[in-house]
């Protein structure tokens, strides 16, 4: 009985890597990885402050910013706790059903964050190209079903393939690749016919990625039609300027997301640091990176950033 009591725990508990061979060092990696979570996640709720609070920035271009900020905080949060456990040695282990649920919350706001990406270029298309329709094609109450599509498009699907990891049995190495669980690594290690989670994945990666990224291009072919018809240099240089933003965030997500999937898949005997160093990227870079780019490239984002550091003196030099 107890024989059978302790495979059983065995059986649901999986143990998390740091960084191989760095293990002395982790207390003091941790902090580059402070300070990424302290910038993303301070740079994220600053912009949802600034959406929220500012009636100049209550426009569909800045709701779909918001929305990518939440997405971004919705992918990175749920590794932050198992990231930190491990570096800080306090513990590697990690539940089975805590790691279907950290899965969920990953790879869900990863398809979201996409889907969203694939809303503000259809944003940047109807503001180019049909700008005195703008505020009429693009409602509160269609941004609002446009959200809670890109959501429910993105957390469905994922539910047949975690529920599929109940039903394999984990009779060999119990160590994932990472500090976090991720579905290409847990089924890595299970000792089952794992063809069903192996297409079935690369179906959904192939079909909601790939839509999105379609989408995301023909709106660019369109928008780059319609600026073109633009007679003034200037005028084609500003149409331009204002995706240069939605731009550096599709390559962000994207470049990481490519390269992680073509690690896992055909270089799966490479370094391990290789696939622990473009897990991190794919996870925390977008969060990171996002609020800069749109702080900088974006003027009205800018001023609100600056209107809540110095109240006073923005306020006195607008009077």
């Amino acid at each position: 009985m107890a024989t059978a009591n302790s495979s059983n725990i065995l059986s649901s508990t999986f143990y998390l890597t740091g960084i191989p061979g760095y293990e002395e060092f982790h207390h003091w990696i941790s902090i580059p990885f402070c300070l990424l979570y302290l910038v993303g996640i301070m740079g994220n709720c600053t912009i949802l402050h600034i959406v929220r609070t500012d009636p100049r920035l209550h426009e569909p271009m800045y709701y779909f910013l918001a929305m990518l900020s939440l997405t971004d905080m919705g992918m990175s949060l749920p590794t932050m706790t198992s990231l930190f456990r491990v570096l800080w040695s306090i513990s590697r282990e990690i539940q089975f059903n805590t790691c279907v649920v950290q899965m969920f919350f990953i790879h869900t706001f990863s398809f979201t964050e996409s889907s969203v990406l694939l809303a503000m270029a259809l944003d940047r298309y109807v503001a180019i190209c049909h700008p005195l329709r703008y505020a009429t094609i693009l409602t509160p109450t269609l941004i609002t079903k446009i959200g809670i599509a890109a959501l429910l498009r993105s957390a469905l699907p994922v539910i047949p393939l975690l529920a599929q990891l109940a039903f394999f049995p984990f009779c060999h190495s119990h160590i994932l690749s990472h500090s976090y669980c991720l579905h290409q690594d847990m089924i890595r290690l299970a000792c089952a016919d794992t063809k069903f989670n192996v297409i079935y994945g690369l179906v959904l990666i192939t079909l909601l990625w790939g839509m999105d990224s379609l989408g995301i291009f023909v709106s660019y072919v369109f928008i780059l039609h319609s600026v073109l018809k633009i007679s003034s240099q200037e005028g084609r240089f500003k149409a331009l300027n204002t995706c240069a933003s939605h731009i550096c965030a599709v390559l962000i997500l994207y470049v990481p997301m490519i390269g992680l999937s073509v690690v896992h898949r055909f270089a799966k005997h490479s370094s391990p640091l290789i696939h622990i160093f473009m897990a991190h990227i794919y996870l925390l870079v977008p969060p990171v990176l996002n609020p800069i780019i749109y702080s900088v490239k974006t003027k009205q984002i800018r001023q609100g950033i600056l209107h809540l550091l110095f109240p006073l003196r923005i306020s006195s030099s607008v009077m």
